[in-house]
């Protein structure tokens, strides 16, 4: 087993190794761009390190882990010009720093060439591997597009929130590691187990970016802290205050998130007063770590050594406690 450090440069090196411009560049370059942006390449770092808890070596999976990242960077292009957002990673969204057409063209072959990683592997991995991804693909753009609808809607549940972010972004997590397991062709128990516990920990995660949205430092963050807010995004956090508010908090919530002002700020300052006023962002934190327990139960019962599950523990707190 290698540290998450060492992970993540093995896998930055294959990238760059594999990420080159090709004609025509205008679809190329902005591929090249995103992908080289940084990020915390939590996907597919998970996915080697899940193929060296089943006794394989990471290499065999650099492949699968490209196409996890490859696939999750085309949502995350598309993402943005849906939500007209101008900043990725601290830097120009793909749509600003081109335009819109090179947005959804670039974003659309990101997705077919996510799909070419997986033929490097030999038949019975290729077809587990394309199946799970099919899944998870249409999974996430089903995801996508509740996010989309709650934005009209005012009478979003809990239930229905906590779903919305399940398919959007847990279950890229959960297929991720996987997809490690199915490299390492471990036992149909153990795949599905590791996969149970990337989709606890992926709800975790997309809880806590909902809250770095809102309380995130904007310097550590790399997005537009209070995008969300501005959004009038269904968030846990807002379901939570509506949940808890006071006749006059709730009013006043209900009405904040009714306008699209010119300047944001005092918006975004207000929401957040409610937020920790009625104890929705506590109830948030709270959530983050249950999630993140859930998924500790899952290693209970995954057929690896003890000091294996402990390195999977460590991971989940680290994501439960970061800042970026």
């Amino acid at each position: 087993m290698h540290t998450i450090t060492q992970y993540q440069q093995f896998f930055i090196e294959y990238l760059q190794a594999k990420n080159s411009i090709k004609e025509p560049k205008n679809l190329y370059e902005p591929i090249q761009y995103i992908l080289e942006l940084g990020g915390k390449r939590m996907r597919p770092v998970l996915t080697l390190l899940t193929t060296e808890l089943f006794d394989v070596s990471y290499i065999k999976a650099l492949d699968a882990a490209l196409a996890v990242e490859v696939f999750h960077n085309f949502s995350l292009v598309h993402d943005d010009i849906m939500d007209d957002a101008p900043l990725r990673r601290g830097n120009e969204t793909v749509h600003e720093k081109w335009n819109l057409n090179t947005g959804i063209l670039s974003g659309d072959a990101m997705l077919i060439l996510a799909y070419q990683h997986f033929e490097e592997y030999e038949p019975n991995i290729f077809r587990s591997l394309a199946k799970l991804f099919s899944k998870t693909a249409l999974e996430v753009c089903e995801g996508q597009q509740y996010d989309v609808d709650f934005e009209t809607r005012d009478d979003v549940t809990i239930d229905e929130y906590l779903k919305m972010i399940q398919y959007k972004t847990a279950v890229l997590v959960g297929a991720a590691m996987k997809m490690g397991a199915i490299v390492a062709e471990t036992s149909e128990e153990n795949a599905n187990l590791i996969y149970d516990f990337g989709l606890n920990l992926g709800i975790a995660f997309q809880l806590q970016d909902d809250y770095l949205d809102a309380f995130g430092d904007p310097d550590t963050f790399g997005k537009q802290v209070g995008g969300d807010i501005i959004e009038n995004k269904k968030t846990y956090m807002y379901l939570k205050a509506i949940e808890f508010s006071k006749a006059e908090e709730l009013e006043q919530l209900m009405h904040l998130f009714s306008i699209k002002p010119i300047d944001n700020s005092e918006k975004i300052r207000s929401v957040k007063n409610i937020f920790n006023q009625t104890g929705a962002t506590e109830a948030t934190q709270k959530a983050i770590e249950n999630y993140t327990f859930k998924a500790f139960e899952m290693l209970e019962k995954l057929d690896i050594i003890e000091d294996k599950k402990e390195i999977l523990k460590q991971f989940g707190l680290l994501l439960m406690s970061r800042k970026v």
